[in-house]
């Protein structure tokens, strides 16, 4: 967690959330996510519940089918309209997984930037308040058309920012809806590398780091 507040230009006296690695996320797990707080001026790091439940369903269920929200339109999806407009956030990882579909089936990849620092994916945030009276804040993940290298393996990619465009996503800096979704384009594939895992990655009760090791052979 320390990486990523170094990474994110996060201040050091901001808490630090006790949150172990993972390799193996799930919707509805929980995962770091980047905020600005308006008031204090900065950025701050929390742990958010994947799969973006909006202020206004009646059900936590909901979050299941808003784990990821398309680039195409989302500024006027009522699930993501508003907090596409002030709830922006970054959501840091290591790389994702893809699934290729192959003769013999399919084969998980993991997609990494090229020189393995960490990736930034747009993500929207959300609060929702049970009828017990429980907050719950939680997020998806911004997608759009694969680049050249995700195409081979996926019709979607998650949008990925690279640094010059995080004060405007988060709302640090002044940026109109037009600015905002113009930044909703495929990465690069020239500064993206992928290399096949094993297919354990496909059961969430794996979860260690021998899932992102390059497949051998055999």
């Amino acid at each position: 967690m320390s990486e990523i507040k170094l990474a994110f230009s996060i201040p050091r006296e901001r808490p630090t959330p006790n949150f172990p690695p993972s390799w193996n996320v799930a919707p509805t797990d929980p995962l770091p996510v980047i905020r600005h707080d308006a008031k204090a001026g900065e950025r701050r790091l929390d742990v958010l519940r994947w799969g973006l439940v909006p202020f206004w369903a009646k059900d936590l269920k909901v979050g299941f089918a808003n784990i990821n929200a398309k680039a195409e339109g989302i500024e006027n999806r009522p699930a993501f309209r508003e907090a596409f407009q002030r709830r922006r956030c970054l959501v840091p990882v290591d790389n994702f997984y893809e699934w290729k579909k192959t003769g013999a089936g399919k084969q998980p990849y993991a997609v990494a930037l090229a020189d393995r620092r960490l990736m930034a994916l747009a993500g929207l945030w959300e609060n929702w308040r049970s009828s017990a009276g429980e907050w719950v804040r939680s997020f998806a993940i911004v997608t759009t058309t694969p680049n050249e290298l995700c195409a081979e393996l996926h019709n979607r990619m998650p949008v990925v920012l690279g640094p010059e465009t995080w004060p405007a996503w988060l709302g640090e800096t002044p940026a109109d809806a037009r600015q905002v979704k113009a930044m909703l384009t495929p990465y690069p594939s020239e500064e993206m590398t992928c290399w096949p895992v094993s297919t354990r990655v496909g059961n969430v009760k794996n979860n260690d780091a021998s899932l992102i090791e390059p497949l051998v052979a055999q």
